[in-house]
């Protein structure tokens, strides 16, 4: 019987692994992996460009807290994906970017010679946009090498892993793995004495929890000690949906907003768990350092690179809140009868400052399922979603504000759909959609669950925001539609269009996500952006 192909072996690896959706684009370099995977249960969804496989393996590793696989060609199909793979690795999503490379026998070390799409090190194109990278260096590799780049992508902090392979090693025969791959070092449970005893004395104490955090699944264990400490719980835009909405603890968001930025300033004792302070959440780092801080992290320097611990418990984030013990004390009725007056506050301004944006939310919160997940774009209704929205739980929600990629909404919305979680509602501008909007293709093509909601503003209303502000001429911001509604229904999607987020807005939001098919609603409307943009940071 002749030995199974480089692709094969590929092929099967994935499937051991667990991999049931794969997102990708074939090239004359990668065809034999597009044929090894046919005879797989792996479900291939092909995408019209390559940034929308990574961003939808993005997508789809957020709201499973699975691995997200892109597969794409040689050269400028592996540089495609760069944007994606910065976004992955700063919000922490777990994906694995599989790129051909030029054929081993046609490279000469140390010079590009034309061969086509060859880069001179296509592997450090990824570096500074990835957690590691691999290139294989021979067919008999292929398994091992893709076992070891897959499981670091999903070890603790998670994050994207390029893995490149020359084409001529997909169809040659190939022996099985070599090497069994070096399990990563167990991290024990760091001594939590010390910073138990702090908790204990604190006055004021209040939990911060980040991306970290909900990838762990520490969610449970962080409010029950929230509740024993009647500690309020501020999370970061990575960590939305950590806590049920109606959780006693639970801090309204944004932190952006003086009366919740003042928990912060209040608190005496503040215990970090699974964040890194960027400056997105600290209106670039202007929130004051707290008089004793506890961070609990599976990277020291991370967390300690912004703003510096008292006490640093290296350790998963679930177990080592799980092993912080501490006895109950007064004050939760108080500390949830004043996060309900803020959170009261928060919407009376919301309804004044901008009533539109107060009729998106409200219907958001009221028309939505709960098993549904919302991708927000980088516009400015995304940026009332992702500070304002009431996730209900872990994994309903995926923004792009770790590296803030314009254009991530609609392909990231593809691979949360690709999850078969229910259906999918991506938030997105007229500007952002346009970066992917030949994906309706892909969209119509797989009959994927998903609602898109462009709001179309007629250009780039953050933009033309920033140039309002300082009195400037708009110059590049006022942009020409085209027909959004039609250029859905000329890809056999359905669509409708209609003016701001009022009853009609609400009525054929619900009715589209009843459908069963794929459909796109056209927003006309202006939004003002919210605090959480740093034009208005109250701070700074």
């Amino acid at each position: 019987m002749p030995k199974p192909t480089g692709a094969q072996h590929l092929a099967d690896t994935l499937t051991a692994l667990g991999v049931e959706v794969v997102f990708g684009l074939p090239g004359v370099h990668n065809l034999p992996i597009w044929e090894a995977l046919a005879h797989t249960d792996i479900r291939v969804i092909g995408v019209r460009h390559e940034q929308t496989a990574g961003y939808a393996a993005d997508g789809y590793a957020r709201t499973t807290g699975k691995l997200g696989v892109a597969i794409v060609t040689t050269g400028p199909g592996a540089a495609n994906t760069l944007a994606a793979a910065g976004e992955a690795k700063a919000s922490g999503a777990p994906i694995l970017i599989i790129a051909t490379d030029i054929p081993s026998t046609l490279r000469r070390p140390g010079v590009v010679r034309g061969v086509l799409h060859e880069t001179s090190d296509q592997q450090a194109m990824f570096t500074p946009v990835t957690k590691g990278g691999f290139t294989v260096i021979s067919a008999d590799e292929i398994a091992t090498t893709v076992r070891e780049a897959a499981e670091l992508a999903m070890r603790p902090q998670t994050g994207p892993v390029y893995l490149g392979i020359p084409t001529d090693f997909l169809k040659e025969p190939a022996a099985t793995h070599r090497r069994k791959p070096a399990a990563p070092p167990a991290l024990a449970l760091p001594d939590t004495l010390e910073a138990e005893r702090l908790l204990i004395g604190a006055k004021r104490p209040l939990i911060w929890a980040g991306g970290g955090a909900l990838r762990s699944g520490a969610g449970p264990a962080i409010g029950l000690l929230a509740e024993k400490l009647a500690a309020p719980v501020i999370t970061t835009f990575a960590a939305r949906g950590l806590l049920p909405p109606d959780h006693p603890c639970l801090a309204p968001n944004p932190v952006h907003a003086p009366e919740v930025g003042a928990l912060w300033d209040e608190a005496d004792v503040v215990l970090a768990v699974g964040t890194d302070f960027d400056g997105l959440m600290t209106q670039n780092w202007a929130m004051p350092q707290p008089p004793k801080l506890i961070a609990i992290n599976v990277d020291a320097l991370d967390a300690a690179k912004n703003y510096p611990p008292d006490i640093m418990l290296l350790g998963d984030a679930r177990d080592t809140v799980e092993a912080l013990v501490v006895p109950e004390r007064p004050g939760l009725h108080d500390l949830s009868v004043r996060l309900k007056k803020i959170g009261d506050k928060l919407r009376h301004r919301v309804r004044e400052e901008e009533p539109q944006a107060a009729d998106l939310l409200s219907t958001l919160e009221e028309v939505v399922p709960k098993n549904s997940a919302i991708v927000a774009d980088m516009c400015v209704a995304g940026y009332w979603v992702g500070g304002f929205h009431r996730v209900p739980s872990p994994g309903k929600l995926a923004y792009p504000m770790g590296w803030g990629t314009l254009g991530y909404g609609f392909p990231a919305s593809l691979g949360v759909a690709a999850a078969g979680q229910g259906r999918t509602i991506c938030i997105s501008g007229d500007g952002g959609f346009l970066y992917g909007c030949g994906d309706l293709a892909t969209l119509a093509q797989e009959e994927l669950p998903v609602t898109v909601v462009v709001v179309d503003d007629g250009g780039y209303g953050m933009l033309r925001y920033d140039q309002d502000r300082e009195n400037l001429p708009h110059r590049g911001v006022d942009l020409d539609s085209p027909d959004f509604v039609g250029l859905a229904r000329s890809f056999g999607v359905h669509a409708e269009r209609v003016s701001g987020f009022g009853r009609a807005f609400r009525r054929l939001l619900s009715e589209f996500i009843d459908a069963d098919e794929p459909n796109v609603l056209v927003v006309r409307a202006k939004l003002t952006p919210p605090v959480n943009t740093s034009p208005r940071w109250y701070r700074t």
